[in-house]
């Protein structure tokens, strides 16, 4: 008996549609930008992003390191596009993967979708686990690969804030061990 997980994200990131579509669809500029895959490359064919063309695709170490081969659909570019697995990856009987890029004002829309039937029902709460943390760490990606002055700049604001944070506290417990040593 199969069990089906089903995830989506969105967010909104500062670059055209049509960047967007060739940097999450092009196997090649994938594999370069998200940390989940190793390596992606097209199978055979003329080495386009088709509709029906063959990618090899191949996980990190903490993915188990499933390779697997998927087959792109409902490519329409720079609006959507997405891939599924041929055979089954691992404990999966099927893995698949949809983009869609809206445009609006200061960016685009990316939402990302991943579906997969698990093969085994005890194995559905940590793999839904894994593959939620894959969506939101490849959506974070793409995010810094576009704009990645706007996420340091993100990234270094924080760091100030936490330690103007620190700085505040360390000082208001000076002053209350200053105030009872006065008493």
């Amino acid at each position: 008996m199969s069990e089906s997980i089903q995830l989506k994200q969105s967010i909104v990131v500062r670059a055209r549609p049509d960047v967007l579509y060739r940097l999450a669809l092009e196997p090649r500029r994938r594999a370069k930008w998200d940390k989940n895959f190793v390596s992606a490359a097209y199978e055979g064919g003329d080495g386009r992003l088709t509709n029906n063309a063959l990618v090899r695709f191949k996980f990190r170490r903490q993915l188990l390191g499933l390779a697997f081969t998927a087959k792109y659909g409902q490519l329409q570019p720079p609006q959507r596009g997405g891939w599924e697995s041929v055979r089954h990856v691992g404990p999966l009987e099927k893995l698949t993967q949809a983009w869609s890029f809206k445009p609006m004002p200061g960016g685009t829309e990316v939402t990302l979708s991943m579906n997969a039937r698990v093969r085994y029902r005890w194995i559905r709460a940590p793999i839904e686990r894994v593959l939620n943390n894959m969506l939101v760490s490849t959506l974070i990606e793409l995010q810094r690969t576009v704009d990645a002055q706007g996420a340091q700049l993100m990234e270094d604001v924080g760091k100030e804030l936490a330690e103007k944070q620190r700085a505040e506290q360390k000082a208001a417990k000076d002053a209350a061990r200053a105030a009872k040593k006065r008493r």
